[in-house]
């Protein structure tokens, strides 16, 4: 069953956001990582909010500790984000 991600990074700014993209090989409208169905991120006055939906929690929880946390850190991003999962009732893809 598909999966909704809500993480924000208190702190974190879009500039640092972008450093990690980069270090993962993504560029902005590509491909994302194997599993991860949807991807979007905003700037807020607090940090930087990220919203995916993945196929399975446990491919993004891996995603999570092998790409995420590490490249975060490097980028210096403060702390652990708060992570918030949904279950997905369904979703539509591009037409």
């Amino acid at each position: 069953m598909a999966v909704a991600v809500e993480t924000f990074f208190r702190g974190a700014t879009l500039d640092q956001y972008d450093q990690v993209i980069r270090a993962m090989g993504f560029s902005p409208g590509g491909p994302g990582a194997p599993g991860g169905l949807f991807h979007w991120v905003t700037g807020t006055k607090d940090g930087v909010r990220i919203v995916d939906v993945w196929e399975t929690r446990e491919q993004y929880e891996r995603f999570a500790e092998e790409q995420i946390g590490p490249l975060s850190q490097e980028a210096g991003v403060p702390g652990r984000p708060d992570v918030t999962f949904y279950e997905v009732h369904n979703y539509l893809t591009a037409g």
